[in-house]
């Protein structure tokens, strides 16, 4: 399976259904199921003093070092000005990334939470968990 790690909270953002762009420096071509790998690196400071992210997360576990949940990478898109400034009108969408000019907007759909997160390493790109 094609997994993608992220760090905390931005893979349990996805998990539940509130962040359905995941922003990136680098493009993919690959279109297709994605599974989400929650990274076990610990929570940028700037993100846990992030009150308006921090509110989408009431009361929600966090969840380190799993594979949480599977979408669709249905699109890959590269950030221009006007997309940037069109996704500002979206602000919980907005706030869950790295909106700027020259990253990417990776376009995820179909999100499904795993009933059973798969505990596991992570790994840079994308990268395929092999099951035991």
């Amino acid at each position: 399976m094609k997994v993608l790690s992220l760090t905390e909270p931005f893979a349990t953002l996805i998990k539940e259904k509130k962040k359905y762009v995941e922003t990136r420096s680098w493009k993919t071509n690959y279109r297709g199921t994605l599974y989400i790998h929650a990274s076990s690196t610990k929570m940028k400071k700037e993100d846990k003093e992030d009150t308006e992210l921090m509110h989408l997360l009431q009361d929600i576990p966090l969840n380190y070092g799993k594979i949480i949940c599977k979408c669709t990478l249905a699109d890959c898109i590269y950030m221009t000005n006007d997309y940037v400034n069109n996704m500002k009108s979206n602000h919980q969408e907005y706030i869950c990334g790295g909106y700027k000019e020259g990253r990417y907007a990776w376009v995820l759909k179909d999100i499904e939470v795993l009933k059973n997160p798969i505990p596991t390493k992570g790994h840079l790109g994308i990268w395929n968990y092999e099951e035991k």
